[in-house]
């Protein structure tokens, strides 16, 4: 029995190659807590439809950025690094939800280790039922088959803690320094969208995103600044504005300078080098938005695995 304690990186996950991208849509459009689509009992079925006709689309964005998604490889770095700054009374794994390694897998070598105690850390800042909750239900469900059940411990967001808002407003102000004149800049926050109505039944996800804006723009006095939501998919009302319509309102009052700032991503995936990156650019540039840049991610920001290694030495 070890006396260590187990970190678990909680991520979503990405297909490691071209080939793992249909069964990774289809973990992801089965998993209730993001959608329901339907009678429980017809979600695979249904699920598989939507992924037959989006697979395609979606490979060719993964092929466009290198034939998988880089967030395996980040969140093992990020968690090498965690588990060096906290030095050797812990072990840091890694579990992904909808793509290998899977929540299974991790605690299959946390048990071998001979590790009781575990510290379940969630990548997202920003807790919603579809993200981090999502990842702590399936957590659980893995769990309910170990005897004896180790002792969790549980960080479910991060939002507001003073060491994220330093990494954020750290990459803002390089983004920024790279600009002739910060007072043209229009500083664009973009957060993964979510449907309306999970707000309307209370999901603390929209509460949490603009807190993150306020703490961050008080290190920006005089850099205007902006919210909107990217990533929606399907018929139901989402989250507003989207990306698209800020960016065209953004053209329409003459601003050429954007800096976007991806929020409630912490790594690098398909939403930041694909959607943000080569989408997004696009547009803007075709509005006439000429100089159109992104901040880079945290990743391993030193400032945020210090953020980390906090949240972690404190349950």
């Amino acid at each position: 029995m070890s006396d260590k304690t187990a970190v678990l990186l909680l991520q979503m996950g990405g297909p490691d190659s071209l080939d793992a991208v249909e069964p990774f849509l289809y973990n992801l459009f089965s998993d209730r807590d993001i959608i329901r689509i339907g009678p429980a009992f017809l979600q695979p079925f249904i699920a598989r439809m939507i992924v037959k006709r989006r697979a395609p689309k979606s490979a060719a964005n993964y092929r466009d950025i290198g034939g998988k998604s880089p967030l395996r490889e980040l969140t093992e770095e990020q968690a090498a690094k965690l588990e060096s700054v906290l030095g050797d009374n812990y072990r840091c794994f890694v579990a992904m939800r909808y793509w290998k390694p899977f929540t299974d897998e991790a605690l299959s070598a946390i048990r071998r280790e001979g590790i009781r105690r575990i510290v379940a850390l969630s990548l997202y800042p920003h807790y919603s039922r579809a993200t981090s909750g999502s990842s702590f239900n399936e957590l659980e469900r893995c769990l309910a088959a170990s005897k004896p059940r180790p002792e969790v411990s549980y960080i479910r967001q991060f939002y507001d803690h003073p060491l994220y808002i330093q990494a954020l407003a750290e990459k803002i102000e390089q983004g920024l320094s790279g600009f002739p004149d910060r007072s043209n800049v229009q500083l664009f926050f973009s957060a993964h969208s979510l449907p309306q109505s999970f707000i309307t039944e209370g999901d603390p996800y929209l509460d949490h995103i603009q807190a993150t804006v306020r703490l961050t723009m008080e290190r920006f006095e005089g850099v205007s600044h902006h919210l909107a939501f990217q990533s929606r998919a399907g018929p139901v009302k989402w989250l507003e504005p989207s990306t698209q319509e800020k960016l065209k309102d953004l053209a329409a009052q003459g601003h050429t300078e954007v800096l976007m700032v991806p929020l409630s991503f912490v790594s690098d995936h398909i939403e930041t080098l694909h959607e943000i990156d080569i989408e997004y650019r696009e547009e803007a540039h075709k509005l006439g938005i000429l100089d159109f840049r992104r901040t880079e991610s945290l990743n391993s920001s030193p400032v945020f695995i210090s953020c980390l290694a906090e949240l972690v030495r404190s349950v």
